[in-house]
């Protein structure tokens, strides 16, 4: 009896020493649980998308920019389980994944992404890719022709933010390596659509009659709802983006609560004061705002400083919306002011306001800022470079712009042969 004790007494210290190694892989209902409401509520922010970006175009338009979000919901449902997700989050490597995962081989109901299903820690990051191309159409809205949308968004999508993607969380990538802190995606996200978005607005060209003949958002409760429906998907994006149910979850799901509040207060003001008086697509633009920039840094900062990137949110984001008239070219819905400096500044500010699992330089850490600067330039340039080369070729190939007879009488009749409202 004495001989099994000792057994006992030498082996219990070996199983206490494994058990926090048997719990990381263990199955967590609650986790599990949260994980697939979050992975519904970003979902939920691609038809939210879809009301915010037609409330501001024409009525003649409202179709056609809503098929934009709709294309992608499809496009790259397909394509992330194809091969995209293999891309992104297979095999270890500093530029890309593997292609060991290809139609999601080898993933069974038992296996494990920490204590989640690996099914739906794909499928909360394949809503993620899915939107990052429909945040782009923004700034193509009323003139690029449906088929060659469709198809840039299949290769931006591939050649693009599934590279990025690994970069920033993937097994190996450099930019984990190197100690990039985005939690929720300001540079995968935000960042890359943005900037993708400012240059293939210069691309393109400016809508027939732009900035002379005012293009009036027609529908302007349409965009209200969709700023209502993308705050609250962006609960699921953020909070989501713990893998957990935790206090990290808490704490993100706290701070993008603040920020969009912070940033729809910010960009209130501000309007007010520059422009007289305050507009409802100025709030929907500010809460916007406050969103985007708070991404990155969810899980990182208090509320405190929270609220203070919310408030930068709105002065930023509204100067980079006043860019446009400055330098002349048509952003039609503000992808690349909201988005792409958005995402800028929040990858940046969270390198200097990181106080939680991490520490920026308000904690000492200059290193991290040095860090975030590298990723936004990095990611930026590389979002940059590829999608000038995808246009070129498509330009070349298919033709970027519709027909000028096409522009003027509306691409909801033009190219998909309806029309949004039957007076």
């Amino acid at each position: 009896m004495s001989r099994y004790r000792k057994q006992l007494t030498f082996l219990l210290p070996l199983a206490l020493l494994a058990t926090p190694a048997l719990a990381a892989d263990t199955l967590d209902t609650g986790d599990t649980a949260w994980m697939l409401v979050s992975s519904a509520l970003v979902l939920v922010m691609l038809p939210g998308l879809a009301l915010f970006y037609a409330g501001m175009v024409r009525s003649k338009n409202v179709l056609s920019t809503s098929m934009h979000t709709f294309a992608c919901m499809a496009i790259i449902g397909v394509q992330w389980v194809a091969f995209g997700y293999s891309l992104a989050f297979g095999g270890p490597g500093p530029l890309i994944g593997g292609l060991d995962k290809i139609f999601l081989a080898g993933i069974t109901p038992e296996s494990l992404s920490g204590t989640i299903p690996t099914y739906v820690f794909v499928m909360f990051q394949g809503m993620f890719a899915i939107i990052t191309p429909a945040l782009i159409s923004g700034a193509v809205a009323e003139r690029m022709k449906f088929s060659t949308y469709c198809v840039f968004i299949f290769l931006w999508s591939t050649l693009v933010y599934d590279p990025l993607c690994h970069w920033v969380w993937g097994e190996g990538g450099w930019l984990a390596a190197d100690g990039a802190l985005d939690f929720a995606g300001g540079t995968v996200v935000h960042l890359s659509s943005g900037i993708s978005a400012l240059i293939i607005a210069f691309f393109l060209g400016k809508r027939i009659g732009y900035p002379q003949e005012r293009m009036t958002p027609h529908n302007l409760p349409m965009t209200l709802l969709g700023a209502g429906l993308l705050w609250f998907g962006w609960f699921g994006f953020n909070a989501g983006s713990a893998l957990s149910s935790g206090g990290s979850a808490a704490l993100a799901f706290t701070t993008t609560q603040t920020a969009a509040a912070a940033g729809a207060l910010s960009w209130i003001l501000i309007e007010w004061i520059h422009a007289g008086k305050p507009s409802a697509l100025g709030a929907a633009s500010g809460i916007v705002a406050g969103l985007v920039v708070i991404t990155p840094a969810a899980g990182f900062v208090t509320p405190g400083w929270a609220m203070l990137m919310g408030l930068s949110a709105g002065l930023v984001c509204y100067a980079g919306v006043m860019m446009k008239h400055r330098f002349g070219y048509d952003d039609s819905l503000d992808a690349f002011g909201v988005h792409g400096l958005g995402g800028a500044w929040g990858a940046i500010a969270t390198g200097i306001f990181a106080s939680v699992g991490a520490t920026g330089l308000i904690g000492g850490n200059f290193h991290q800022l040095w860090v975030q600067f590298v990723s936004v330039v990095a990611v930026g340039g590389y979002a940059v470079i590829v999608t000038l080369l995808l246009l070129l070729i498509l330009k070349k190939t298919m033709g970027l712009r519709v027909e000028t007879d096409d522009e003027r009488m509306g691409l909801d009749q033009t190219s998909h042969s309806e029309t949004g409202y039957n007076y």
